[in-house]
């Protein structure tokens, strides 16, 4: 069988939950045409995370890799365009380690861009009622850490599989502790994730709409 493997991060910076692994998690097993859904829990932590996304990648041989990850602030599910290659934290990780300006992959390209058919896969979202863009920067932090490394790997993967990294906003249980904070409910975020599964496994070549910032 067909697979789609779904990560998500576990909690970070005294958060009691991350959004992103309770979301991936209601998706185990689900299934999605001939494909169905293997999800991993990746540490918030560098280097670690992305050789435990890695090993995920060799065990199941998906024919798609979505990694989640949480991005409290923003107000819409956020797929990542483009992932540099640079750790700079502002917070340390779970390890207590707190890298500034050092290469993920040394000598490794200064940035892969996602494989995903992002724009088809915001439009879905968008059309399922599900705030949604495409977002510039994945940061410089683990999650930034994670697609990178992962598009450094698919890059040399020798069978076609595609993949990409999406930030999700905080659930309405986290905001309520940073006032002012947008967040989205699990179930938004479920349905606007299974529009755009269903988008990237139906679309081979995005499609040609505008996705851009001014700033």
């Amino acid at each position: 069988m067909k697979t789609i493997l779904i990560t998500g991060i576990e909690p970070f910076d005294n958060q009691a939950v991350n959004p992103s692994w309770e979301i991936a998690r209601q998706l185990q097993r689900r299934q999605f045409g001939d494909a169905q859904v293997a999800t991993c829990r990746l540490p918030c932590v560098f280097g670690l995370a992305a050789e435990r996304l890695i090993e995920a990648v060799v065990v199941h041989r998906p024919l798609l890799v979505l990694a989640l990850g949480q991005a409290g602030g923003r107000s819409k599910v956020s797929l990542e365009r483009v992932a540099i290659n640079i750790d700079d934290a502002r917070i340390p990780d779970n390890h207590g380690e707190q890298p500034i300006d050092r290469p993920i992959i040394s000598g490794g390209p200064a940035a892969y861009f996602s494989t995903l058919p992002l724009k088809a896969m915001v439009q879905a979202m968008v059309k399922a009622g599900v705030p949604a863009e495409v977002s510039q920067t994945a940061g410089t932090f683990v999650c930034n850490h994670i697609m990178y490394g992962l598009l450094h790997f698919l890059a040399r993967a020798d069978w076609p599989v595609r993949g990409g990294f999406i930030h999700v906003p905080y659930l309405p249980s986290q905001a309520a502790a940073h006032p002012g904070a947008p967040s989205m409910a699990t179930a938004t975020v479920l349905a606007g994730l299974e529009a755009a599964i269903m988008a990237a496994l139906n679309t081979e070549r995005d499609i040609a709409v505008t996705g851009g910032a001014v700033s």
